[in-house]
């Protein structure tokens, strides 16, 4: 049986966060830039947006931290904003390009 890792299950669940601008899972976006698990199971996020005034910033972090606590397992969790380096469509899947067309 394979089992299924909590960053699987982090990662699983970023997948169901939307950049509202971008019809495209965060994840897949490439707007995750790290996942670090730590002492007894505290999470970080360390993430950007797609642009540093976007206006839904809060309410795409609260739903990642909120998505990302509900996490069987998950102890505690902070999610840190960055814009070093700046988001560019480089960063996104193969698959994400795929889907809006930018192949």
């Amino acid at each position: 049986m394979n089992e299924v890792t909590l960053r699987d299950k982090i990662e699983d669940v970023l997948r169901t966060v939307h950049d509202p601008e971008i019809p495209v899972n965060i994840f897949e976006l490439g707007l995750v830039y790290g996942i670090e698990i730590g002492n007894n199971n505290s999470v970080q996020i360390i993430m950007t947006l797609t642009a540093p005034a976007c206006p839904v910033a809060g309410d795409i972090i609260f739903e990642v931290e909120s998505k990302v606590r509900a996490v069987e397992g998950v102890g505690d969790v902070h999610v840190h904003l960055t814009f070093d380096p700046p988001w560019n469509k480089e960063m996104m899947s193969e698959e994400a390009k795929l889907e809006l067309g930018w192949l």
